[in-house]
């Protein structure tokens, strides 16, 4: 089992596109190889009590 993170900065007004460009890396990232997918998830990160910003981890075979 493999582990891969991705990051994506969040700002306001531009969630929806900065959401759908980490989706198209991990979708790249998908399409490029993994043998299976075991699991994804995301989390947020905060400063000062507004979100700024997203990790998504993928756990993959090869």
């Amino acid at each position: 089992m493999k582990i891969k993170t991705f990051t994506q900065s969040l700002k306001i007004f531009h969630v929806k596109q900065e959401l759908e460009a980490l989706d198209e890396q991990v979708n790249q990232f998908l399409a490029a190889g993994p043998r299976r997918l075991i699991s994804a998830s995301d989390a947020t990160t905060a400063g000062e009590g507004d979100t700024i910003g997203i990790i998504r981890v993928i756990a993959y075979d090869e």
